[in-house]
Parts: structure tokens; sequence; C-alpha cells
């Protein structure tokens, strides 16, 4: 039986697979047989109050803690088992990341840092100079892109971010409180970009976030507890 043609389109590969993750520090078990499953384009916020094991999910899916049980897939490539270099490689290739503390470097103006995530990966130069100004004219800094960051107010960090994040065709994007250091109306500002850019580069985007605002922007809101997902 052949699937209708418009079913097809709807189908989206899987962006990111989590299937029973356990990881525990000693006799503490941190993450307790977590499941979760993102589409291409999807936005999942990810909420729960402080200890109940959001950022060490975070840091099991970008390969920085290895679990204890269950697997990890990003892009269709299991992060389990791969050496150093192969773990390094396929977050560096499918992966961007939007922290709260923006993690620009300093000496860099914003064109570099954003050029510089286009580098790691390879990006051939023309094609480079080329996409980090549209992304940056994107996120509307063409006025702003030979500032240093110290020169930027936090609004504009962030947004230099999200263009470093994006800039090399990630999978997904992994954004821990993206507008936690930022004012109202900067925090809206972030969130409407991160919103426009995945829906148009049908990048998956998982959220964190302690700020029910930022929520609307997601497809999907599921709250962690005790290093369990309760709900979806």
């Amino acid at each position: 039986m052949f699937l209708n043609e418009n079913i097809k389109d709807q189908i989206k590969p899987v962006a990111l697979s989590v299937a029973d993750v356990r990881k525990s520090f000693g006799k503490v078990d941190v993450l307790k047989g977590i499941d979760l499953k993102i589409d291409a384009g999807e936005r999942v916020a990810l909420m729960g109050p402080s200890g109940s094991g959001k950022s060490t999910l975070l840091n099991c899916i970008c390969g920085i803690e290895p679990v204890d049980h269950g697997s990890i897939h990003v892009g269709g490539q299991e992060l389990s088992g791969l050496k150093r270099g192969e773990l390094e490689k396929v977050r560096r290739e499918n992966m961007g990341y939007v922290f709260q503390s923006f993690h620009l470097l300093p000496t860099l103006n914003a064109f570099e840092n954003v050029e510089f995530a286009a580098q790691l990966v390879g990006m051939p130069k023309e094609h480079r100079l080329a996409r980090v100004t549209d992304l940056l004219e994107q996120v509307g800094l063409s006025h702003r892109m030979d500032h240093l960051p110290s020169a930027l107010s936090g609004g504009e960090r962030q947004r230099v971010a999200i263009a470093r994040a994006l800039v090399h065709h990630p999978r997904l994007v992994l954004a821990d409180e993206p507008t936690g250091s930022l004012d109202t109306e900067s925090g809206s500002q972030v969130l409407k970009l991160l919103k426009s850019l995945s829906e148009e580069l049908e990048v998956a985007l998982l959220l964190v976030t302690h700020d029910h605002e930022s929520t609307r922007i997601c497809d999907r809101v599921i709250t962690m507890k005790d290093g369990a997902l309760l709900a979806g």
C-alpha cells in the first residue's frame, strides 16, 4: 500500500530521539527512563523545577555526559559508543546552542563570532561569508556586524548567538534559558526570532525555560520532575 502524497509530505524526519535514558551520579538517580522524540522543525519546551534533571538531560543530549542506559540519536546518528572526535563532529555538524549567558568570544566581532562556527564545520569561505551576512541580516544586525560583544546590548548579543547556532544548518538547537538575562522586550524579540527561523529552516528546537511566556512559541510543553517527564 502506498502512502497518499499529502500524507508523505507531512512526515518529517526525526531530529532528536531519546529512548529510555537513565543517568545516575553515585547513588542518586538523576534521569529515570527518559523517552522523547522531536521532529524536524518542531519546537518543544522543557520545564521543571531546579534539580529536576533538565540540565543533565541537555548534557546527555549534547554528549557532555555519557548515559548509563538507553540511547540518544541526533539526526539519525546514535551518540553512545562514539569516540571523542566522532562525537565532537556530530555536535559541530548537527547541533546548535543558545545559552542564557551568550558565550560569545569577546575578542571577535559579531560577524567573526558567527563565522567561527561555520569555519569549524569546514564551510567554504565564499559560502561562509554569504551565509553569515544573510543570517545577521535576518536577525536585524546588518548594521552591527563589526561590533564587539562588549559594544552590543544583551538582546543584540543573543541575536548573534542565534545566528551562530544556525549558521551551519544544524538538525537540532538546544536553547537553555535564552531569555533569562534579557528584559521583557528583548526576550520577546529573541523568542520571535527563534520561532521564525526554526520554521523557515526546519530546525528542531528544545527550549529549556522557567518562563511560561517562552513556551508560547513551542508546539509542545513537557514538564520534568525528579528525573522523569510528566506530561507533554
